[in-house]
């Protein structure tokens, strides 16, 4: 069994543990939102605010679609941190056994149907008549790569569930760097328009769910999974089951909220559309420390109800929701007074429209990142605890306030509305998933810890 690159949890320094597991993860996330940065200041630079509006219109469907395999394939990665909590080895095979069936049943029938819908869906979303048919280029090339996506993200949360941070983070620089190469030689050099640019998101994301499969079959041997363990087994399709698709959907349906809001956007017009898709890149990147709280604590919580430790629970919870307000006065000095000089990454100087929309976005949600803060480690953490269906119920309140902003309060102030859609959901979850957080501790306490 390789013991050098799995980590238990259960013991040792909460805080100490959490900052050694979230600090790998961090960076890996922050390559990611790197890469992803890439793609929208390359074709701005390059391709112009026409082509930067194709891209960002896709993001709310991009975010709902891609999220739910994302989520899927976090939630699937539960049951294999509470079984290394446990130390239950053979069952934690079978659960990745199982996650792998269930994964390729899920990447080709998506893959199918949402490249077929792909066109339709940006017609419903009343995406603007100049931008469309980019957006169609760009998102289509996207869904295409919904398998590699699922191979990644379930490879990778695998390997995170065992309780190693830090080599997801190697591949992800790799993919990184693969990303804007063939950003620079798709769009420059061929020529492929904002195609291109999705065809190098695609690739790179294949290269770094590769190497996650050559790293496990290569240092893991704990998941060497025998005949047996390969066979498929209800019990554990129905755990995975119930744990990934509440946590897809959770995704899938905040991201509902996020098409209607785009809808909104979309009938502002195409320089609002690229001012968000500027802003929301930039945010998306100064939240990576918060997406890695969450993930973080999805992995401490698993590890350590398996254990049946939950006071190391509580703990981790209080330290990380420390880090997270201390990042977020972080964040806020810099967007509040340097938000404006960081949009001209994605647009020219001589768009001082969109550039000033970009820095009153950023300020709007900037204010309210404690609150993000609170919605990923309290949720992670649920999840990670075995509630994940707690999850959709977080996702609802996270879709109604856009929803609400988008329809009632956009068409009246316009865009300024536009840039509270994401603090409004970001309360509105907490309200709900603060509450949660209390009644399933004293659940699992009544329970006697049988998360699974």
């Amino acid at each position: 069994m390789a013991k050098s690159v799995t980590k238990d949890m259960t013991t040792g320094s909460p805080i100490r543990l959490i900052l050694q597991f979230c600090i790998p993860l961090f960076f890996g996330m922050l390559f990611q939102q790197f890469y992803n940065m890439m793609d929208t200041i390359i074709v701005g630079k390059f391709l112009g605010v026409q082509a930067l509006a194709s891209v960002g219109a896709t993001g709310s469907i991009n975010f709902m679609i891609i999220g739910f395999c994302m989520g899927v394939c976090n939630g699937f990665a539960i049951p294999v941190a509470q079984q290394f909590g446990a130390g239950d080895y053979h069952n934690l095979r079978k659960y990745v056994a199982n996650s792998v069936w269930l994964s390729i049943a899920f990447a080709g029938i998506m893959t199918v149907v949402v490249c077929v819908l792909c066109h339709q869906i940006l017609g419903w979303m009343d995406t603007p008549s100049d931008i469309i048919d980019g957006a169609y280029s760009y998102i289509f090339v996207i869904f295409l790569g919904i398998p590699v996506i699922y191979l990644y993200n379930l490879l990778s949360g695998v390997i995170r569930s065992l309780g190693d941070s830090k080599s997801p983070l190697f591949f992800l620089v790799l993919s990184s760097v693969l990303n804007i190469i063939l950003d620079m030689v798709l769009i420059l050099v061929f020529h492929m328009g904002v195609a291109g640019a999705a065809w190098a998101t695609v690739i790179s994301q294949a290269v770094s769910g590769i190497a996650c499969l050559i790293y496990i079959i290569l240092r893991f041997d704990i998941l060497k999974i025998t005949k047996e363990e390969w066979q498929i087994d209800r019990g554990c399709v129905g755990v995975l089951c119930n744990m990934g698709i509440p946590m897809g959907l959770q995704y899938s349906i905040t991201a509902i909220g996020s098409v209607i809001l785009q809808t909104a956007v979309n009938g502002i017009g195409s320089l609002a559309v690229a001012a968000v898709a500027a802003g929301s890149k930039i945010s998306m990147f100064f939240c990576c420390p918060f997406d890695a709280m969450g993930s973080t604590m999805a992995t401490y919580a698993g590890q350590n109800v398996g254990a049946g430790k939950l006071d190391r629970v509580s703990k981790g919870m209080k330290s990380t929701c420390l880090l997270g307000l201390g990042y977020s006065v972080i964040a806020a000095v810099v967007l509040i007074f340097f938000g404006g000089t960081i949009a001209l990454l994605f647009v020219n100087a001589k768009e001082t429209e969109i550039i000033g929309d970009v820095a009153w976005f950023l300020r709007a949600n900037v204010a309210f990142y404690f609150p993000l803060a609170l919605v990923n480690i309290v949720r992670f953490t649920i999840q990670g605890l075995g509630f994940s269906k707690f999850a959709i119920l977080a996702g609802v309140s996270e879709m109604a306030a856009r929803s609400l902003v988008a329809l009632a309060f956009v068409p009246m102030f316009g865009y300024a509305a536009v840039c509270f859609a994401n603090p409004v959901a970001w309360i509105f979850a907490d309200l709900f998933l603060i509450p949660a957080y209390i009644y399933v501790m004293k659940k699992l306490y009544q329970m006697g810890i049988k998360p699974v």
